[in-house]
Order: structure tokens, then C-alpha cells, then sequence
């Protein structure tokens, strides 16, 4: 089917979308991004421009984008809502520099410090994953990757985990050989996280002791041993919207399963301390193109959204449809039971590891 004409500038050609440096802010075409929205669902995927076109609509397109999207992941995840809780397994001591992180070496944060945490505190916090209604229960480490030790605690304490509290695994240990990937399928860890972070092109700017390929191919170890892939990324880091659409799209070619979206929490002591804030507006924004480049996928809302979308976090659940419950790594998120008021208040439905979970609580 045709597609309504993306909005552009007649006189010098700007992207789709984009509003003209010091005009006033308009609509796009009426059934623009409706139109984008049928496309996807009929099969077809939206171009790289017009996933752009949604990141340079004005702020007055938002309300349209979002009910566009929402028909997207309505199709395929109804009004559920998957919820993930994050353990921080063994905090600081990274010998990386990704410059948005609190626990790299050229990070000055006051953050814990400690190696892998003991079978008990892992196995109490899964009690606390499965007690706030969660999917899955995500055990990270900070490292360039794990090494043997850390490999052993997690063979071993995953299989005890699924088989008392009946959780999907996510492992966030850092870069990944074929073979370690193959020992986590084999111990029962269901995904790996990954993350992309940016496009390859702003990828130097955020970290230099590893490359953007490095992260590519732990991807690849993990799909090739059999577990899904967890992967995203994090906007708002100065990168350019065709940064964010160039990952996006990467996500999309890698075939991730499930993609969290973090919005730059810019710590004092990191690199990226005092970094522009990104508006909720472009945040909602973006979440929608991620849901259009990925109509299938599950989509996370993830850091940062307590900061940056403070009362429009509903409004991201017509596109998303899972979050973190709790905490973060280093960060503090909002109390549980806002979450559950609030999917409560869309009408939405939290769906655990094998049945819906009340979130009556």
C-alpha cells in the first residue's frame, strides 16, 4: 500500500519530518504515521528515513506516533506487560572505560564495590524477583567479561534459581567467548544481555578498550549456543537521531528477542556527567521507531525513564511493553508498587514465566 507523504521541507529538503530551524511546529500529514503503522503489520518494514522521520516529527506528532505504534505492539503482545528485576551480582572493579558508566575505571561515582555475591544474597534476591511479579531475573556482573570463577558461581547457582522459583535467566556478564556461551545454554541460562550501546559510528566516542564488533560477536556467540538474545542500548549520549536509527536497524539485522531502551541517567563522576538531557518528548519518540523497526521484538523501557519521562512513563507502554521492576545497577528506580498502579491505571495485564501474576499487592 502507498504511504502518506512524510513531511518535508520544500526549499531545502531537509529529512522527513524535520521542522525548519525557527518555524513554528506543525502537524505532520494527517495518517502519516498510521500509514507506516499498516505497512508493518501487512509485512512490509519501514525504511531507514522513515524511522528518522518519527525522530524529526515535532513534539506535536507524539500523541499520533504513539497511537500508530500501540496498533504495532497491541498486534503482537496485546495489553501484556513482561517485568524484569535487575541483580547486581558483583558491582564496580570494570577494567573498561565506557564513559556512561558509574562502575568503569574512568568513573569517579562513589558506587559498591564487590566481587560475586555469595549463593545466599543471589538466592534471596530471586525470592524478591519472584515475590514482585517478574519474568525474569537478570544476574550481572561488571567486567570485560567473566572469568572463571564467576563462570563456576553461575553454573552453579542458575539451575538451583529456575527450579525453586520457576525464572527465566538473563546473564549480563560482559564479552563472550563461543565457548562460555555454550556452558551458560548448558547450565540453563535462557538469554544473555549485550547491549549495543550506539551505532557503530558513535561507538569510539562512549568506549575504547573494547570495539563495537567485540560486542557484535558476543551476540553472535550467544545466538549461535542457542539462548536468546537480549540487546539495546542507551540514547541521549550525544549521539545524532541517525545514530539511534543505525542501531535500531543493527538490532534489527542481529535478530535480538528483546531490546531495553535506556535513556542516559548522566552520573556525576562519569565522562558523560553534565550531559544535555534528552526530552521526554524525543524519549517517547524514539521508543515508537524502535517499535516500528521492531514490531515483534519485546520492548523495554529501561534506566532512565524515572528521570526523563517522570509522568509520561505510562505513555511509553503503547509502545513498550516490559520493564525493570526495582532498582537499577547503581541507580534507584521508583517503588514497585508505582509500577503496578500504574500498568494498573492502562488496563494492562503483567504476564510472569508461566501465568499472569496479581499485581494487587
Amino acid at each position: 500500500m502507498s504511504v502518506a507523504p512524510s513531511p518535508q521541507s520544500s526549499s531545502n529538503n531537509e529529512s522527513a519530518g524535520k521542522q525548519p530551524t525557527g518555524n513554528p511546529p506543525v502537524f505532520s500529514p494527517p495518517g502519516y504515521f498510521d500509514a507506516l503503522a499498516t505497512r508493518v503489520l501487512e509485512g512490509s518494514p519501514i525504511t531507514r528515513e522513515e524511522a528518522l522521520s518519527i525522530l524529526n516529527a515535532s513534539d506535536l506528532d507524539v500523541p499520533a506516533i504513539l497511537a500508530a505504534g500501540y496498533r504495532i505492539r497491541h498486534h503482537y503482545f496485546a495489553n501484556s506487560v513482561q517485568l524484569y528485576f535487575l541483580m547486581s551480582a558483583k558491582s564496580g572493579l570494570c577494567p573498561e572505560d565506557c564513559h556512561y558508566c558509574s562502575q568503569s575505571k574512568v568513573s569517579e561515582a562513589p558506587v559498591p564495590k564487590y566481587n560475586i555475591l555469595k549463593r545466599d544474597d543471589l538466592m534471596e534476591a530471586a525470592r524478591v524477583a519472584a515475590e514482585r511479579g517478574a519474568k525474569t531475573y537478570c544476574l550481572v556482573i561488571s567486567a570485560r567479561g567473566p572469568n572463571e570463577r564467576e563462570m563456576k558461581a553461575v553454573e552453579t547457582i542458575v539451575p538451583e534459581i529456575k527450579q525453586k522459583y520457576n525464572l527465566d535467566i538473563c546473564a549480563c556478564l560482559g564479552l563472550l567467548d563461543d565457548d562460555q556461551a555454550k556452558r551458560l545454554k548448558a547450565c540453563g541460562v535462557d538469554r544473555v544481555n549485550h547491549n549495543l550501546n550506539s551505532s557503530e559510528s558513535h561507538y569510539a566516542k562512549i568506549c575504547t578498550t573494547h570495539t563495537y564488533e567485540d560486542r557484535v560477536q558476543t551476540l553472535r556467540n550467544v545466538r549461535d549456543a542457542g539462548m536468546e538474545m537480549c540487546s539495546g542500548g542507551i540514547i541521549g549520549m550525544g549521539e545524532t537521531k541517525e545514530d539511534i536509527v543505525s542501531m535500531a536497524f543493527d538490532l534489527a539485522d542481529l535478530g535480538v528477542q528483546s531490546i531495553p531502551v535506556n535513556i542516559l541517567n548522566a552520573i556525576d563522576g562519569t565522562p558523560l556527567e553534565g550531559t544535555d538531557a534528552m526530552s521526554a518528548q524525543d524519549a517517547l519518540k524514539s521508543l515508537a521507531m524502535f517499535r516500528f523497526v521492531n514490531p515483534d521484538r519485546e520492548l523495554r523501557i529501561a534506566g532512565g525513564r524515572e528521570l526523563h519521562l517522570r509522568m509520561l512513563q505510562p505513555m511509553g507502554l503503547y509502545v513498550a511493553n516490559s520493564l525493570f521492576v526495582g532498582d537499577y545497577l547503581t541507580t534507584k528506580g521508583q517503588a514497585p508498587q508505582a509500577d503496578y498502579d500504574m500498568i494498573n491505571d492502562l488496563g494492562f495485564d503483567v504476564t510472569g514465566s508461566c501465568e499472569e501474576v496479581s499485581i494487587d499487592r
